[in-house]
């Protein structure tokens, strides 16, 4: 059965590129019926960041990425664990760790290291200065046992280093590069167990990988260097190696590693934006994967019924955010106005309450603003514009509008038509246009743009009759005398 991981570091919020390999992993045990789980890999304990394991499992939720073992959250927000082979916090099984790194020092596939951080600092700036790849010089290698044994007694601190056959063909086949081949004079003597007796990524991943009987390691190409290490550990131990998928690189506007340092590169800062979950992962898995019809609006489950390793690009794709809002505001405008309303009503709540507060305006709002924005937070924009006072029209086709002949008997109209009604609805005002355009024969942009430059200054926007269910009788009223 296929199983399938994303083990990403506590070190701070979800990443873009972070969130295409968890969806990536969902995806293709998703079409296999197996298994996708969730690892925390927290081994550096210095780069921890305190909530960030339930702030990454919440996202995930939002974006109903879910896996079936591993960190989930209750009710209450708290941590708890799930699946048979737990625990699933690398800080949590450093015993398993230690045990199997005493096993290869033991037949002579790993090595003791002794050596300070000041004389690994020297090795690396003559190395460099030479020209050479820095790496470790393998000096500790040659400790004999009594020497290595007398350091320990003294309580030396030290590390334990995987021992590297030399100038040997490290080869696998990675499923987007096709076949890799590394020669281990490329590749450092990889420290395993670090001083502190926890164990390095390097390590702790093929221990963790095999534990948890991992079938597929999806990851950023990154770590394809690395992956030599891990196949000769694998040796090492005898177990099979899983199948390697090295994804491609997620790239900012110019065509350069989407980071951290990118002001769009957290999952967590586009939700807070408004942006839909099922939009967002929409369009990130097109980050390297397209459907083969080439239809670019799909759902999770449509994807995961025609996901493919095979069709993953091996370049990398840019993180273009024009391209996501063009994603987003289709399932904006798909989505049912009175769905759409609850998760405007959030942006609005506290500042624009005329609104927010009123169950019928706030349904106008949403219907008249669903085709004119991109992401949630944009509404409070409209919200903005819609309840202004009037603009000082400035605009050569604002004061052509400002000045139709028709104005006076328009604006006289609209004032005894709407005193007759208590309230305004969009059936109150089509039937009031309606009446102008019979009997008055004020038409098109006549009696559109000579309405909305008296209600707000402007000659184009959002809905006009629904402006004005919105603004509500008393300010239509106030409005259309003003510009009388």
């Amino acid at each position: 059965m296929v199983r399938t991981r994303f083990a990403p570091s506590p070190t701070g919020y979800l990443h873009i590129g972070g969130l295409r390999t968890a969806i990536y992993n969902y995806l293709i045990a998703k079409k296999t019926g197996g298994d996708y789980i969730l690892r925390i890999e927290d081994t550096d304990q210095t780069r921890y960041v305190e909530g960030s394991v339930e702030n990454l499992v919440a996202v995930l939720g939002k974006c109903n990425v879910r896996h079936a073992e591993g960190p989930m959250l209750d009710e209450n927000g708290n941590i708890y664990q799930v699946g048979p082979y737990g625990p699933y916090y690398q800080s949590e099984r450093l015993d398993i760790y230690a045990k199997f790194a005493k096993q290869l020092v033991d037949e002579g596939k790993a090595y003791y290291c002794f050596c300070s951080q000041e004389r690994l600092a020297a090795l690396r700036e003559e190395q460099t200065k030479q020209g050479l790849t820095p790496k470790y010089d393998s000096k500790c290698s040659h400790l004999t046992k009594e020497e290595v044994q007398a350091k320990l007694d003294a309580g030396e601190s030290h590390v334990i280093r995987m021992k590297l056959p030399e100038n040997e063909d490290v080869t696998f086949e990675d499923g987007v590069r096709g076949t890799v081949t590394i020669n281990t004079k490329d590749i450092d003597e990889q420290v395993l167990m670090k001083a502190d007796g926890f164990p390095t990524y390097h390590f702790a991943v093929v221990i963790d990988d095999r534990h948890m009987k991992i079938t597929h390691v999806i990851r950023g190409e990154e770590w394809l260097v690395s992956t030599p290490k891990h196949i000769l550990l694998y040796k090492y131990f005898g177990w099979e190696a899983p199948q390697f998928v090295h994804l491609p690189t997620v790239l900012n506007k110019n065509k350069k590693k989407l980071s951290k340092r990118d002001g769009s590169a957290a999952v967590e800062d586009f939700l807070q934006k408004g942006y839909l979950p099922e939009a967002i992962i929409n369009y990130i898995t097109m980050l390297g994967w397209s459907m083969p019809d080439g239809k670019e609006i799909f759902s999770l489950d449509e994807a995961a019924a025609e996901f493919d390793l095979g069709r993953l690009s091996k370049a990398g794709a840019v993180f273009d955010v024009d391209k996501l809002n063009w994603v987003n505001s289709h399932y904006i405008k798909e989505m049912p106005d009175n769905e759409l309303a609850e998760l405007v009503k959030t942006y609005l709540a506290g500042k624009y309450d005329v609104i927010a507060e009123d169950e019928e305006k706030l349904l106008y709002f949403t219907s008249c603003i669903k085709d004119r924005v991109s992401y949630l937070e944009q509404v409070t924009l409209e919200a903005e514009e819609m309840l202004a006072e009037p603009k000082e029209v400035t605009s050569e086709e604002g004061l052509e509008a400002k000045a139709f002949e028709t104005n006076p008997q328009l604006y006289a109209a609209l004032v005894e038509l709407i005193e007759k009604e208590d309230k305004l609805t969009p059936e109150v005002m089509k039937a009031v246009f309606k009446t102008i355009q019979k009997e008055y024969k004020i038409k098109g942009k006549n009696l559109y743009m000579g309405a909305r430059i008296a209600l707000t200054g402007e000659v184009h926007g959002a809905d006009i009759q629904l402006i004005m269910c919105i603004l509500g009788k008393d300010e239509v009223l106030k409005r259309i005398k003003a510009a009388m």
